[in-house]
């Protein structure tokens, strides 16, 4: 463990990050198990920063701790989910609003610019990279609006987006987000505010309507109709 308590910090911020990026692009399975000494031997640290990541990931709601199981990858509840989704709604449509009314022809290149890379990954094998393109759109909406607090709030929400994704096997295409992408960005360099909203609203709709969140069956018999 590093003696300087900065290292330490930094050094159990580089492992929560890991963790996030590998549950944004789905390389970590909602339920499974983050045992400390694997993990410990993984980034080559002791078990203590092993904990504090953990403890910094549980309280961001992509981990569970319980004292006799250990540390998962959290599996976010259907009310979760929606409950996610609707915070979304709420953060993107203020985002938005505020953005189109002072969007510069600099901020519109960059974000074609990085639809051209989205169009390119989704034609490519890489399904990682694919995926945390469509995410860093949102992110790069939130970066172009200037505030900290909103970006660490979605960049949050995006990570619990991808867990929930995972969770209830989202059938939402990466096509078809790219292309609500585009018709955003398009939308925004017309200065369009209420297009804009428009259109995000009906993404989000999308992504979430896609999800598998109906209620189980309620009894047995139900569950086993053909």
């Amino acid at each position: 463990m590093p003696s300087n308590p900065d290292a330490a910090s930094t050094a159990t911020a580089k492992i929560a990050a890991s963790i996030t990026q590998a549950i944004v692009e789905r390389r970590l399975m909602p339920g499974t198990k983050l045992a400390e000494q694997k993990l410990a031997d993984i980034y080559k640290v002791s078990r203590t920063l092993v904990r504090q990541a953990l403890n910094q990931l549980s309280r961001d709601r992509l981990v569970t701790l319980t004292p006799a199981r250990g540390a998962y990858v959290a599996e976010p509840s259907v009310a979760e989910a929606r409950d996610v989704f609707e915070v979304r709604q709420l953060l993107e449509a203020r985002l938005l609003m505020q953005l189109a009314a002072g969007i510069t022809p600099a901020q519109i290149k960059q974000l074609r610019a990085h639809l051209k890379a989205e169009r390119a990954a989704i034609v490519s094998p890489d399904i990682a990279g694919r995926t945390r393109l469509l995410a860093d759109f949102h992110l790069l909406l939130a970066d172009m609006y200037g505030n900290a607090v909103l970006k660490q709030l979605l960049a949050d929400l995006l990570s619990r987006s991808s867990l929930i994704a995972l969770m209830y096997q989202s059938t939402h295409s990466a096509v078809e987000s790219q292309a609500e992408h585009s018709a955003i960005v398009e939308a925004l360099a017309r200065r369009d505010a209420a297009g804009a909203l428009r259109l995000m609203t009906q993404h989000l709709g999308n992504v979430e309507a896609n999800l598998r969140l109906n209620p189980r069956a309620a009894d047995l018999a139900s569950a086993l109709q053909p």
